[in-house]
């Protein structure tokens, strides 16, 4: 199969025009005409996933975060970024992304991770498309930590609340992935009881609190769940290509 060819049918499930204005999404890096026989399915591409994509002899890695994020001045080995691009290059690598359009479409990330928690009656929360909000049986805040804490598999997590209540009651859940932060208030309208989300600053806590919102903070890497969705999908259709999920830890955060 060629990359071309890939391209397309994955595009079928996840167009490329479904990702929000300026986001580099689609192929990156490569010839479009080139043949894929193996290919390796990453989060994000750091120097651990390009040795694990040599390794592994792929000739296309997909991944959520894009490789370049604005244009390159210089393509250089004295640039750490750019050394991914040019190591990839010498070996004839292709990179191709799915990052917001993988958020927004239905049956997409923020999907999966409503399927993965349980979610019924799911619905979009936001303008742009990305956020997800469902519904729980009533479920006591403490038990709904550890839920979250075993999906995503995680060690700890933060909380947004002022006083711990972990008996608190939590019934309608809003969801989204990666830096979420930003979109509390239309998860608020859509009558969340909390919100989950990465990267949540210290004054948008204050400000959730505030307007009557809990919320779970469960780090930028719980996107890591691209990997088996999208391995996945590939599976599905591209016949006689090896898909092989990334094994590389690319969070830079260790709790200790």
């Amino acid at each position: 199969m060629k990359i071309k060819a890939l391209m397309a049918q994955y595009e079928t499930f996840c167009p490329q025009e479904l990702a929000m204005e300026g986001d580099p999404v689609g192929l990156q890096l490569g010839d479009p005409e080139s043949e894929v026989r193996r290919v390796l399915v990453t989060l994000d591409i750091r120097e651990q996933t390009v040795k694990e994509a040599i390794a592994q002899n792929v000739d296309l890695i997909i991944a959520k975060h894009p490789l370049i994020f604005r244009p390159l001045d210089a393509l250089t080995t004295l640039d750490t970024q750019q050394k991914l691009i040019w190591d990839l290059a010498q070996k004839g690598i292709g990179v191709y992304t799915s990052h917001t359009n993988i958020d927004i479409i239905p049956g997409g990330l923020n999907d999966y991770f409503c399927q993965l928690l349980g979610l019924t009656d799911v619905e979009t929360f936001n303008d742009e498309g990305l956020g997800r909000v469902g519904n729980l049986p009533m479920t006591e805040l403490s038990v709904l930590t550890e839920r979250v804490k075993e999906t995503f598999n995680l060690d700890h997590l933060r909380l947004v609340t002022y006083d711990r209540q972990l008996k608190e009651k939590i019934q309608r859940i809003a969801i989204c992935g990666g830096s979420g932060g930003k979109f509390w208030p239309q998860a608020k309208e859509h009558g969340a009881d909390l919100y989950i989300t990465g990267d949540i600053y210290y004054h948008t806590g204050h400000d959730m609190l505030s307007a009557g919102l809990l919320g779970i903070d469960p780090g930028h890497y719980i996107e890591q769940a691209f990997v088996p969705l999208v391995a996945e999908k590939i599976r599905a259709f591209a016949t006689g290509v090896t898909v092989i999920e990334s094994a590389s830890s690319t969070n830079p955060f260790y709790d200790i």
